[in-house]
């Protein structure tokens, strides 16, 4: 979620256009969420994906809030 926020972000204040930026938009996203997580790993001193919170499959039913 923290991506797909940061990407949206970056592109909406870019006002980014065109493939090639739109490609480098989620990429900086998608870095800024894997800093965030490696973050908390190095603060909490736990891993925040495990096999154990780590769904195999995709759910069938899309849940209705």
């Amino acid at each position: 979620m923290v991506g797909e926020r940061a990407t949206t972000e970056i592109t909406q204040t870019d006002n980014s256009q065109g493939f090639n930026k739109l490609k480098q938009d989620a990429k900086d996203g998608g870095k800024i969420a894997g800093d965030a997580k490696k973050a908390l790993e190095k603060k909490t001193g736990k891993k925040i994906s495990t096999n154990k919170n780590y769904l195999d499959a995709p759910e069938n039913k899309k849940r209705l809030k």
